[in-house]
């Protein structure tokens, strides 16, 4: 049973849920889901209104609800099914497994000035009050982190955790992302007029200013061979960045893409992955470029210490624009068929059938333990 407030194909706490249900289902395991839509037991949703301000308020709003009433009516919903053993990602203070997707207050922290940040949003409080109250009650019996640094993360932030917690990462569709053949990558470049000397990175990411791409642009300073392609982003943040290449000197080496859902495409024409992030719980995008042949450069963040070694799939580097774009230029300049077949074999074991297969184990675990050991 997946509690989750969204799922679909794609990316996010949707996607890591749709992957699940669809390998569960694999596995030959009986699935069932409750969502927000589920909670709205045939309701219509409300329209999300436009505008910053509005927009966020009426998302505190609706996790407000799913928090409150959506908990309600999953508590219900779970005890027609006493046997079950339920997976919750997000919002609901319900669920025998906690999949933590990652901890507002560590983003703002990592950033600098994060009482500021925490403010500024209406729903960064209520997160983090929500998640105080999680990680301290009985709400759930097991939590599980994306990443071995995500555990230090939530003890630092958090104190001592209630539950006692796992780690189990994400996973990876390499039917989606693997290995471009000569032909797939030629069909890629050419949509962008790229040569064959030429050298690309690519940046993947919603949020710029976390992800670190102001840190990226200012790397093709110091790395004059390297063009950059960005993918995501909202008008107003692509606008920003694209006056800070423009001061920068590097506007014509800088391509924004906003938002595309052709993610392994866009891999396929590129020749490393870049994204100098200040905090992820996991990095799921990491492991995608991985096994699409990128060597990533990146900073110490979620998964990515446990997957990148520095000098064999990728570099680990610090928030130095300089050291970014010198290992921008090394990269630039090898012969990147070693680099390829290193980083998608760095990721193999990282299959979504092989972590369904580890929740499954977890759940089996729960379900043997006696009631009075399941708290």
């Amino acid at each position: 049973m997946q509690l989750v407030p969204f799922m679909g194909s794609g990316s996010g706490v949707a996607g890591v849920a749709w992957n699940l249900d669809r390998e569960f289902r694999a596995l030959g395991v009986e699935v069932e889901s409750f969502t927000y839509e589920d909670a709205l037991q045939g309701r219509p949703a409300h329209r999300m209104p436009k505008g910053r301000l509005r927009h966020a308020l009426a998302v505190t709003g609706r996790m407000m609800w799913f928090l409150t009433v959506g908990t309600r009516r999953a508590k219900r919903y779970l005890a027609e099914r006493p046997g079950a053993v339920s997976i919750c990602h997000n919002d609901l203070l319900v669920g025998d497994i906690y999949v933590n997707h990652g901890l507002v207050v560590a983003a703002m922290r990592a950033r600098g000035h994060a009482l500021w940040r925490m403010l500024r949003n209406p729903t960064h409080p209520f997160t983090f009050f929500r998640d105080l109250y999680r990680y301290h009650s009985r709400a759930h019996r097991v939590v599980v982190a994306l990443s071995n640094s995500e555990v230090t993360t939530l003890k630092e932030t958090f104190g001592g955790i209630r539950p006692r917690v796992v780690v189990i990462p994400n996973g990876v569709d390499f039917e989606r992302f693997h290995l471009p053949s000569a032909d797939e990558r030629a069909q890629a470049r050419a949509e962008f007029q790229l040569g064959q000397d030429d050298r690309v990175a690519l940046f993947v990411g919603h949020e710029f200013e976390r992800k670190g791409l102001d840190l990226a642009i200012e790397a093709l300073v110091h790395a004059p061979t390297v063009l950059l392609l960005v993918v995501g982003g909202i008008r107003r943040t692509i606008l920003d960045a694209g006056r800070q290449a423009e001061t920068l000197g590097v506007a014509d080496r800088v391509l924004f893409l906003g938002p595309r859902g052709d993610v392994p495409h866009l891999m396929a024409a590129s020749d490393m992955f870049l994204m100098p992030s200040y905090y992820e719980s996991s990095g799921l995008v990491y492991l995608e470029a991985l096994a699409c042949g990128l060597p990533v450069v990146s900073t110490r963040v979620g998964i990515v210490p446990e997957v990148v070694v520095d000098g064999v799939n990728g570099y680990l580097v610090e928030r130095d624009p300089a050291l970014i774009g010198d290992r921008l230029e090394v990269l630039a300049a090898a012969d990147l068929t070693p680099w390829r077949e290193r980083a998608h074999t760095s990721v193999e074991s990282y299959s979504w059938r092989a972590i369904a297969q580890r929740y499954v184990d977890l759940a089996v675990a729960i379900s043997e333990q006696p009631p009075a050991e399941r708290v």
